[in-house]
């Protein structure tokens, strides 16, 4: 699309809000408050009519409206007026102050609105519109405001995804055998899968913590473990943030060339280490399913972060990666007798947890070029 030089002297009556002056690539930002500069002698433009939002992304969407077709011919001009709809449970770590007024020539509809500047993936946005006539003297004569309307961004697409995986493949590091899963809970959970669900741990939403922008957050349901351990013992670690009763169950229980593995997510809390979220779905089952087109899918016996190998006798062997700490979310129901339930040794680091945790959006290692 082609868009207008940097506009300075634009004015609007009853701006949604205030603005900005910022120079873009692909859409202007400008400032504009003040009163409508429009010649008194001048026919009104017409205020667009009935805004449709469509083609929605994580850092896109397309908007048209009706115009009077003997109208059209004087447009030159759209100004759009979008902001982020504030709410208790908006991200307040992304574009947090951000009120956006865009600029663009007058081009057949709908239009195409990028920007990952501007645009933050699963949040909530309003959007009016006006229309803009450019006269000699550089001013603009405008329109009206047109009613705000509302709309929400989309997850993350496996575009975004495969390119959060390059990043996590960098520093994965080697790898490293590992024979169990394991998840730790306090001792009433444990007891309450035993006598209240049929010695069974059943699927829990997976929550909002990593990537604000990811497709399985508060979405995908699964039973989460942990596999990385420590480099010199080769067992799992101690401590954990998440309970002091531990579940250890045989790797090829979960992980077996019957299952799928998807990459998930890829963050940090602000801190040096870093988190990837694999998903392990049993071929054919309802998680295969939800993961099939939203997540990258990754070869069983060769990715960076979590491997299962047959050996020439038939059996499996594991690895998982040394520099990332994986989060596995197994997408079915787990029965307490496949394994094991005993007390750790270790304390019980709540500073670990990342339960709903937020991702670190100035982190260079795991961002990429969308909202985070």
């Amino acid at each position: 699309m082609e868009v207008p030089g940097l506009a300075h002297n634009i004015t609007s009556p009853l701006s949604p809000c205030a603005g900005v002056i910022k120079d873009l690539s692909a859409l202007q930002l400008c400032e504009r408050d003040g009163s409508q500069s429009q010649d008194g002698n001048m026919e009104a433009l017409p205020v667009p009519q009935n805004i449709k939002i469509s083609n929605i992304t994580c850092d896109s969407f397309k908007i048209c409206w009706d115009m009077e077709p003997s109208s059209k011919e004087r447009i030159t001009h759209y100004f759009i007026d979008l902001n982020k709809k504030e709410n208790k449970n908006s991200n307040k770590f992304k574009h947090k102050d951000v009120p956006t007024k865009l600029v663009a020539k007058a081009v057949p509809l709908p239009m195409t609105v990028r920007g990952h500047w501007f645009l933050s993936p699963r949040t909530e946005y309003t959007v009016a519109v006006q229309t803009a006539s450019k006269q000699t003297d550089g001013d603009y004569a405008i329109s009206e405001w047109s009613e705000i309307v509302e709309f929400c961004t989309g997850d993350y697409s496996t575009v975004h995804l495969n390119q959060l995986l390059v990043k996590a493949e960098v520093i994965a590091g080697r790898m490293l055998p590992l024979s169990v899963f394991y998840r730790n809970q306090n001792k009433e959970y444990f007891e309450h899968a035993k006598e209240d669900q049929g010695n069974m741990m059943l699927q829990a939403v997976k929550d909002n913590s990593g990537s604000h922008g990811s497709p399985i957050s508060g979405k995908l349901e699964g039973v989460f473990f942990s596999c990385n351990t420590e480099f010199n013992t080769g067992k799992p670690p101690q401590d954990s943030p998440y309970g002091r009763q531990r579940f250890e169950v045989k790797a090829d229980s979960l992980f077996n060339l019957d299952t799928n593995l998807y990459f998930g997510d890829f963050y940090c809390m602000y801190t040096a280490y870093h988190f990837v979220i694999v998903v392990l779905a049993p071929k054919g089952s309802a998680g295969d399913d939800f993961c099939k087109g939203r997540l990258p899918a990754l070869d069983l016996s060769n990715n960076s972060f979590l491997t299962c190998k047959q050996e020439e006798d038939g059996s499996l062997v594991f690895h998982h990666a040394q520099d990332v700490i994986l989060e596995v979310i197994y997408t079915e129901p787990v029965d307490l007798a496949i394994g094991s339930v005993a007390e750790i040794n270790g304390h019980q680091l709540m500073s670990m947890s990342t339960v709903n945790a937020k991702k670190d959006p100035s982190c260079k290692t795991c961002n990429i070029s969308v909202g985070r």
